[in-house]
């Protein structure tokens, strides 16, 4: 029973520093799993049926296992960007509703095990834009290849820097060696930067692999740690505070939170069920944090989402992304890549228990922290218009509620830029005075900064490490979040690198050898590594609305155009060659048309169910429009003999009973998920 008591930590925020020991024992884990990693990597693997050369530097010699495959896919998908994003979302108003990114993905893999892997490992391809090829054409197999460089590098990369950095930085906020500042986000970003260049530069996917086996499982233990002292410290909280986070339309007390254990307190704070009916007519947005289902009026996951805009990105995600979809073409045959598919499926149900619940209870038990950590990110603005810059501010409406004699004063700023004149009752509510700033910044052409907050939700995480962890505990969590970064960090940057060496390079210099296409490839890496930590700092930035929102908010660009030409291309064999290229050009066309101009007409024509057309719905939309074309195509001007996929022999391509079994028992426990939750 000692352990329990030596490791809660009181609600009371406190800025945490990490003990000597815990520092040591830090760096050697982290220094030990990446040399293990390297060694693995440089390793020959007797096993695989192709050794050596591109093969080995980019898929691991073709001989991952179902366990490598497995743990793998989950380390490389679990890393800050969820611990940060998604925590964050869940901090704010989204609550579980943002897990259906994760049991949503659990049957996407499923699909992805039985239908996407078994006619990409067919054609024995390095990289997803080389079945383009095969099926549409050279053009096509490029316009992916750039368009997915430019997103992969640009945004999922540089996001994990940023949130890796944000986590890490907490730890090391006084802590300088070199003249380096480790606490500033920038130094973070480079060292997380250069640390996984080193990683995949030496040792390529193999050493991507086998770290992942240890990272991936110590993340899912780690992030049970935090949920655990979570819950400890909510049972220790003092009700008279944690009644200040209740949702709306909670009805419970601080009789009833005195009376209660952890569990007790966190469902009385945030089910909501009494404003459940109003929540879904759109009347607010607070309806509960315990509920997957959201009004249509939500910005980010409403229900009209769930039918078709948030497969989309699952589907690309999983099938689709050379990220991912890396290590299933590595696997040592079919079988053994469904089973590890179907193994991290499994593990994806239990994600949300680690992540999201974490999330929703640090905004219970730390609100003054994330109220800080906003003042520190507003405080660049709050100074630029003190200085009389001409420049208007958006403010959010808890910045309204947190701070409203600062927001009456951005609001009278924003008039007197506008040049518009503006009365307010002393009495204003946040709301009233939020939908009045819109209504002004609405009227000006002049230069908008960034959006005000009144909390920092990405900051959910790394507050609720820097208030619980103790030392002797503190070492493992952060190290097996750091590796997580690192490893997911060199994954994507391995994965750039394959798509820029065999998709570009290689067509430009056809007689390249072995060497020197793994040389390019380590060229690559460093490139790239420098682009995404250049832009890694500037996307804490509160106008991006979050890590998690930059992530899928930009793929949306290409993902919907990509799945829908990938779908034809597997299913539709007449298909012209030329859909391949013109599905994802105008999926990207018309998914910004939407974002910054069909989008907001409509919007302000009243000719939508909201004030904005959220990216999810977005994403459906584009869907929709590229699969009609592709159906007018295959109508109007089909081939005239059905287009024929290559079949190699690199693996074998007999397919696992054991994961049609395991798959289906995912699918039900999802369902069963939904039914509780929903």
């Amino acid at each position: 029973m000692y352990l329990p008591f030596t490791l809660l930590a009181a609600t009371e925020s406190g800025s945490q520093t990490m003990s000597s020991l815990d520092i040591v024992l830090f760096l050697v884990a982290v220094i030990g799993v990446i040399a293990f990693g390297i060694r693995q990597g440089n390793k020959e693997n007797s096993d695989a049926p192709q050794s050596g050369g591109a093969s080995s530097y980019f898929l691991a010699g073709r001989g991952l296992t179902w366990w490598l495959v497995g743990f793998s896919l989950i380390a490389a998908n679990i890393s800050t960007e969820q611990f940060v994003g998604m925590s964050g979302k869940a901090a704010d108003w989204l609550g579980m509703a943002i897990a259906s990114y994760e049991w949503m993905a659990a049957v996407t893999l499923v699909v992805t095990a039985f239908v996407f892997l078994p006619k990409l490992l067919r054609c024995g391809i390095y990289t997803i834009p080389e079945f383009l090829e095969y099926r549409y054409g050279v053009l096509s197999r490029s316009v992916m290849a750039v368009s997915t460089l430019v997103i992969l590098v640009g945004v999922p990369t540089a996001s994990v820097i940023y949130s890796g950095a944000k986590v890490v930085s907490v730890f090391f906020h006084d802590i300088s060696l070199l003249g380096l500042d480790f606490g500033s986000i920038t130094v973070g970003c480079w060292v997380i930067g250069i640390c996984a260049a080193v990683y995949v530069f030496v040792g390529g996917l193999k050493a991507c692999a086998w770290t992942d086996l240890i990272w991936g499982a110590a993340l899912i233990v780690g992030g049970a740690v935090v949920m655990f002292l979570a819950f400890g410290a909510m049972k220790n909280a003092n009700p008279d505070e944690l009644i200040l986070t209740k949702v709306e339309n909670s009805t419970a007390t601080v009789a009833d939170l005195k009376d209660a254990g952890a569990y007790e307190r966190f469902m009385l704070l945030n089910d909501g069920k009494d404003g459940e009916a109003e929540a879904m007519a759109g009347e607010n947005l607070s309806g509960g944090k315990l509920h997957m289902k959201r009004p249509i009026t939500d910005p980010e996951i409403p229900w009209t989402a769930l039918m078709l805009g948030l497969w989309i990105p699952n589907f690309f995600y999983w099938g689709l992304n050379q990220y991912i979809v890396q290590r299933t073409l590595g696997s040592k045959s079919l079988a053994e890549g469904q089973k590890g598919i179907v193994f991290a499926a499994a593990l994806k149900l239990i994600i949300p228990f680690i992540v999201v619940i974490p999330g929703v209870l640090c905004f219970n038990l730390y609100r003054n922290d994330l109220a800080a950590e906003a003042i520190k990110k507003n405080s660049v603005a709050i100074e630029a218009i003190t200085a009389g810059t001409q420049t208007v501010y958006p403010f959010a409406e808890d910045f309204a509620k947190t701070s409203p004699e600062q927001a009456r004063m951005v609001h009278a700023h924003n008039a007197r830029v506008a040049g518009v004149t503006t009365e307010l009752p002393a009495d204003v509510s946040a709301a009233a005075l939020s939908e009045a700033n819109r209504t002004i910044l609405a009227s000006t052409k002049a230069a908008v900064g960034s959006k005000l907050i009144g909390y920092d939700y990405d900051a959910a995480f790394p507050i609720l490490l820097r208030n619980l962890m103790k030392p002797g505990i503190t070492w493992f969590v952060l190290a097996a979040i750091f590796g997580a970064v690192v490893s997911s960090l060199a994954s994507m940057l391995n994965s750039a690198a394959t798509i820029a060496t065999m998709d570009i390079y290689q067509k430009m210099n056809k007689g390249a050898s072995e060497t020197q296409l793994v040389n390019a490839g380590k060229a690559f890496t460093v490139l790239f590594v420098l682009i995404a930590c250049v832009i890694a700092p500037f996307l804490g930035n509160p106008a991006f609305g979050g890590i998690f929102t930059v992530i899928q908010e930009f793929q949306g660009f290409i993902s919907p155009g990509i799945l829908a030409v990938f779908l034809f291309g597997f299913l539709a064999p007449r298909t012209p060659r030329y859909f391949g290229w013109v599905g994802i050009l105008v999926n990207i066309v018309l998914y910004g048309s939407i974002k910054w101009w069909i989008g907001p007409m409509l919007c302000a024509q009243g000719l939508w169910f909201s004030n904005e057309i959220s990216f999810l719905d977005r994403m459906s939309l584009c869907f929709l429009t590229v699969i009609l074309i592709g159906i007018v195509l295959n109508f109007a001007n089909p081939l005239k003999t059905p287009a024929i996929l290559p079949v190699s022999d690199v693996v074998a391509l007999e397919s696992s009973k054991t994961a049609k079994i395991v798959g289906a028992g995912v699918i039900v426990a999802m369902l069963v998920m939904y039914v509780i939750f929903w």
